[in-house]
């Protein structure tokens, strides 16, 4: 409940969402505001073996905090903007949308392997449709499989099977080494490992690893992925981009989420929402955003059919970039345009429109069907 001066925002427990609530916590400090953080578990994070399309409806990862504004319990509430329904409750505003973080998606492999040289049949993980269909579009033979959990899990079950791997070499390779004698000398043809004053154990080679590596050693491997694909912002803020190779996808082929990125703090429309404007809206990510979740409504996908919508201030105009695909990635309407800043929500809705009519709507109608 607010009291002068203090501001409550309710966010989820993960790791990312702490991050991105803290975020906009310390945004408010710096106005002098007192914050205080509720976590609220939703119901994107109790089921968690299941694909985000397959979790009902869209707002999996909202209802329960915009519920807990609703009711007075606290303030605001901290999203994704990606996450976030296009339609919401009469009382409820967008209060705040803070500068964007990166906004397109990156492929994290053990060895910094590119997207180009992935071998054919290789596994991508990804959990999102539109990523699904994106990279069947550009490399039809790769192998794309679901994966579901915080971005720390994601990342971890990609690590797992070459570290295991590697753990399980040296063992063997340190047995051989040891021989009858038991004396431990290893001998690595790696001359960056070699020290013969010092050789390198297994152990030594353990201790070496970051937490999130020790995790993946840890791990039981269900599906051996290749490769990832995940939004960067998510990476970055979660603080683990330093301890992975990444490549990041161009935003061309790869068009990201709607409001990928972004952040969003929802409010009871009033005085509060109306400081939080003061303190945290960004108007060109506001301009921008708007643009994609507005497109986004008009075309009516949801969660349901594979989307990329990307709209970026460009002097007077916004240029909006749209993909629509199929499931398989085998059928598509691909646009652009520039947008007036004048009038760039109902510009949006126009341009919406016209992609509808070359087919848009026939792609996301048929992803309605196969999903009911």
């Amino acid at each position: 409940m607010r009291t002068k001066g203090t501001v409550t925002l309710a966010t989820r427990g993960s790791t990312l969402a702490q991050r991105q609530a803290a975020l906009v916590g310390e945004a408010l400090e710096n106005r002098r505001y007192e914050v205080e953080l509720e976590t609220v578990e939703t119901t994107g994070d109790q089921i968690r073996d299941e694909l985000i399309h397959q979790l009902g409806k869209t707002g999996a990862f909202v209802r329960e905090l915009d519920e807990r504004v609703l009711d007075g319990e606290v303030d605001a509430a901290v999203h994704s903007m990606k996450d976030m329904p296009t339609e919401q409750p009469t009382d409820l505003v967008t209060a705040g949308v803070p500068e964007r973080g990166p906004p397109g998606d990156v492929l994290v492999t053990p060895d910094g392997t590119s997207f180009e040289d992935l071998p054919e049949g290789a596994v991508v993980g990804t959990s999102s449709l539109r990523r699904r269909a994106q990279l069947l579009a550009q490399r039809s033979d790769l192998t794309v499989e679901p994966i579901r959990g915080n971005v720390d899990t994601r990342l971890e079950k990609v690590l797992a099977p070459a570290l295991q791997a590697e753990l399980e070499e040296r063992r063997e390779a340190d047995k051989k080494r040891k021989g009858d004698t038991g004396s431990y000398k290893p001998d690595y043809d790696d001359e960056d490992e070699k020290d013969d004053e010092n050789p390198i154990t297994v152990d030594d080679w353990h201790a070496s690893l970051s937490d999130l590596e020790r995790r993946a050693l840890d791990r039981d491997i269900d599906t051996e992925y290749d490769a990832l694909v995940l939004a960067e912002a998510g990476l970055a803020r979660s603080g683990l981009d330093e301890y992975v190779e990444y490549e990041r996808l161009p935003t061309k082929q790869f068009v990201p989420a709607p409001g990928q990125g972004a952040l969003a703090v929802t409010a009871l429309d009033g005085d509060t929402a109306r400081e939080l404007n003061e303190v945290l809206d960004h108007p060109r990510t506001r301009v921008e955003t708007t643009v994609e979740r507005t497109i986004l409504a008009e075309l009516g996908g949801g969660c349901i059919a594979p989307i990329g919508i990307y709209a970026i201030v460009q002097g007077e105009h916004v240029h909006a970039s749209v993909q629509v695909f199929d499931g398989a990635g085998e059928k598509s309407v691909i646009g652009s345009k520039d947008l007036p800043v004048g009038r760039h929500a109902k510009a949006a809705r126009e341009f919406a429109q016209e992609l509808a009519e070359r087919g848009a709507a026939e792609l996301i109608d048929a992803a309605r069907e196969a999903d009911e």
